[in-house]
């Protein structure tokens, strides 16, 4: 369980503003990525929440939301994301800290250091320490996880009644089979990545 030793051990519990960032939706075929950049106020957090705070593909999407909903009370938030079309401009891991970028931007307060999951690091006005599988041993990384990965979702409903057919209420636009049928039957909509070699190769066969 991911819990606030890295925080600790960076100043937090004196005044330090330590920011854990994760993203969501690098993978999907279609949507933005959303990355989302967490301030704990460790002094006030309280102890039945942060025991339940975990990576978020380990919680259920009711538990998700729950903490979601506690979160935004208890925490400095920023959320960012960047668009399809910058997904297929840039490719998909530029956009990711393209967003990130944009999430710290919109917290309101500049953080002292900032703990980002995985091993690239976005460019940041801040120092940047980056922690492979951190949604598991952060605090801050995890609550970041659940609060990209509650937003893209929610993104991804209301694109679903934009575009019926997909699954993507079900899905968040990730190649499940209902996605992949769907995109047989029903083609490529606006919000699909076209550089990803599923939704290319639909359109190379359309061409």
């Amino acid at each position: 369980m991911p819990d606030l030793a890295l925080e600790r051990a960076s100043g937090c519990d004196d005044g330090r503003l330590v920011v854990g960032i994760d993203e969501a939706g690098r993978g999907p075929l279609a949507g933005p990525v959303v990355a989302a950049a967490v301030i704990l106020d460790t002094a006030r957090l309280p102890k039945d929440l942060a025991a339940r705070i975990d990576d978020s593909k380990a919680l259920r999407p009711a538990v998700r939301q729950d903490l979601f909903l506690r979160l935004r009370d208890r925490a400095h938030i920023g959320v960012g994301s960047a668009s399809v079309e910058e997904i297929d401009r840039l490719n998909v891991l530029a956009a990711s800290l393209l967003a990130m970028r944009r999430a710290v931007a919109a917290l309101g307060v500049s953080p002292h250091l900032a703990l980002v999951d995985g091993n690239r690091a976005p460019d940041l006005p801040c120092p940047v320490r980056t922690v492979v599988a951190g949604d598991r041993i952060s605090l801050s990384i995890a609550a970041a996880s659940i609060v990209a990965k509650v937003t893209r979702d929610g993104i991804m409903a209301e694109l679903a009644q934009r575009h019926p057919g997909y699954g993507w209420e079900r899905n968040a636009g990730y190649g499940t089979a209902e996605h992949r049928a769907a995109l047989i039957r029903l083609g490529v909509t606006p919000e699909h990545r076209r550089s990803f070699l599923p939704v290319s190769k639909l359109i190379a066969s359309k061409a």
